[in-house]
């Protein structure tokens, strides 16, 4: 093991790291961290703990992995951070763990991109295949679901959900859950459709996405109130599993979708729905 840790490296004598494991030069990697088997700390970078890292993790030069949250209410008490495997996070790429009154616990799950200076705060759940672009930011408790892509310079607001599959343009500003299959972008976000061209990537057939736009242009462009377009939306287009997951984000979300139109007003004042 000496031999895949540089000797500049400081490796705290409480971390725990399984076979494989490189340690780059000036790399930091704290009491509580556990490591797991291939996974590489580039030069630099620091793990602080508590935190747990599956197997085949990346951290390039710079990120900081498993630190405390910026939250004021973080009065020190022990939380974590909790890594699947084959995650790669760039270059100045931040992740904070959890806190106290949040859960106590920061998750991330497998095969995830966080680009340079991307940021996961405390207590968010990220999921699987997920995208940040460079710049891409999460504040604290927000989810993110599988597969979604968030775009450069993005951000997303305290306790927001970003669905399955949902791409968020870059630049964007999200203030209220975006949509899972959907395009969403903008500062004052707006739906721009359903993500075909990630859905084909991922294999989705053309009578799913054909019945998900249908469906979505309920939701979106059908001037209903959302009790009554989720109605309508299980009437004509329910049944289709991805349909069904799309009307049940929305019926349990607490902060609203996005579910505006370009061109609306709205979009040039801010709300959502």
């Amino acid at each position: 093991m000496s031999g895949l840790i540089h000797p500049t490296a400081i490796v705290d004598p409480k971390a725990e790291l399984a076979a494989g494991v490189r340690v780059g030069a000036h790399a930091i990697v704290g009491p509580g961290v556990v490591l797991g088997e291939d996974t590489e700390i580039g030069a630099a970078a620091q793990v602080m703990g508590p935190a747990v890292m599956g197997r085949e993790n990346r951290v390039f030069a710079l990120a900081c992995v498993g630190f405390e949250p910026q939250d004021l209410k973080f009065g020190g008490e022990t939380t974590r951070l909790e890594v699947g495997d084959r995650n790669a996070f760039r270059e100045f790429c931040t992740v904070h763990r959890g806190t106290g009154k949040g859960g106590g616990v920061t998750t991330i799950g497998d095969d995830n991109l966080f680009m340079a200076y991307s940021h996961v705060a405390h207590d968010c759940h990220v999921g699987d295949r997920t995208i940040f672009s460079n710049g891409g930011t999460l504040a604290g408790h927000v989810e993110v679901q599988d597969d979604a892509v968030i775009g450069a310079f993005s951000a997303v607001h305290q306790f927001c959900r970003v669905g399955r599959h949902a791409y968020i343009g870059g630049y964007s500003v999200i203030t209220q859950d975006a949509l899972p299959f959907v395009k969403t972008v903008g500062h004052r976000p707006a739906v721009y459709g359903i993500n075909t061209i990630g859905l084909e990537r991922k294999g989705f057939d053309r009578e799913t996405i054909a019945r998900l736009a249908a469906a979505l242009r309920v939701l979106v462009r059908g001037g209903l109130a959302p009790a009554h377009a989720l109605e309508k939306m299980r009437a004509e287009h329910g049944g289709c599993p991805e349909v069904d997951e799309l009307v049940a984000f929305v019926a349990a979300s607490e902060r609203g979708v996005i579910r505006i139109p370009p061109g609306s007003r709205r979009t040039r004042g801010g709300g959502g729905s």
